[in-house]
């Protein structure tokens, strides 16, 4: 018995293998997006003031893996590799992996942080006892932000002087009843004095001369130093990157059971730096950053808005597609 064949089948055919292959092609775009934001590009939000002026709270960057060389995936099965390597530059503004957080032992799982890379292995930072870096580029930058403080009772005169001045009031950090403090960069704190006789602003650590101090950014194979205040900075990153048993006793560090005045390590380190003072998300706090920590560099801005405004208003359009620098 011969079937009749339905005129509207060959129609439906068509139709579905149409509906196939847009399934196919969306597929294809979803999985290539996929990759390239695992192997080759991704996007960060700027969640803090901590990189201002060079980037806002609320900017969307684009993030690129390869600047470094790309890091292998999935760390918890595979050994850490880095294809096609390449060092980090000072200056550069670098998305790295916590290098504190070590109850999590998978490193690309841990939070992410953004800094500008002040030093690279085997570099001399002249830091004071806060470790803020006392360079000649970094202490005459009139742009980069420093801690001032002041009494808590002339906080209406300082609002007062950052709205006459056209001083953006960011609002001061939690220090206390009895004193406030607040970041300006050189530029601000200039004309606030230009403004006001008095000395109740004043910088919160004083670069008094012979306060600096040299620190050794670690390399790989370069022997370092122990000093009173590179200890504990060393001992941080023998224990949680170099897998080596390291303490501090009667000021003195020891290395596996032993006392020593050098160490020698296997890892290249970096150190970073906020742009702002105040933000101590940095290597102030969780010390050098070894090379396997690293994700990308920082490149465009592709998106910027101020926290907290509506849908229809906020947007700083000129920061768009804006190149970070």
């Amino acid at each position: 018995m011969v079937r009749r064949q339905n005129p509207l089948e060959p129609h439906f055919q068509m139709g579905r293998l149409k509906r196939f292959k847009w399934i196919v092609t969306l597929a294809g775009a979803v999985a290539a997006v996929l990759l390239l934001r695992g192997f080759a590009f991704t996007s960060c939000l700027i969640p803090s003031e901590g990189m201002e002026n060079s980037l806002f709270e609320g900017e969307r960057i684009i993030v690129n893996k390869w600047s470094y060389g790309l890091r292998a995936p999935l760390m918890s099965a595979f050994p850490y590799r880095r294809w096609r390597e390449r060092p980090v530059k000072s200056g550069d503004i670098v998305i790295f992996n916590n290098p504190k957080a070590v109850g999590q032992p998978v490193i690309d799982r841990r939070e992410m942080f953004i800094s500008r890379c002040a030093g690279t292995p085997g570099d001399t930072l002249m830091v004071d006892s806060l470790y803020n870096v006392l360079s000649p580029e970094e202490r005459f930058n009139p742009d980069k932000k420093r801690p001032y403080i002041y009494p808590a009772s002339k906080e209406r005169a300082v609002t007062a002087l950052l709205s006459k001045l056209s001083i953006d009031n960011e609002g001061p950090e939690p220090s206390g009843d009895t004193a406030h403090i607040r970041s300006f960069s050189r530029y601000e704190y200039y004309l606030l004095k230009q403004t006001t006789d008095s000395l109740w602003i004043r910088p919160l650590v004083q670069e008094e001369a012979g306060s600096a101090r040299p620190l050794v950014v670690p390399g790989k194979g370069r022997v370092i130093r122990v000093y009173p205040w590179n200890r504990a900075l060393l001992r941080d990153a023998l224990e949680a990157h170099e897998g080596r048993r390291a303490e501090i006793k009667n000021d003195t560090l020891y290395v596996d059971g032993k006392p020593t005045q050098h160490c020698i390590f296997s890892k290249n380190y970096y150190w970073m730096s906020s742009n702002n003072a105040l933000n101590f998300s940095d290597s102030r706090s969780f010390g050098f950053v070894p090379q396997d920590h690293l994700i990308g560099k920082a490149t465009l801005v592709w998106f910027s808005k101020e926290p907290g405004t509506g849908p229809f208003s906020g947007y700083r359009w000129e920061r768009f597609f804006h190149w970070v620098e």
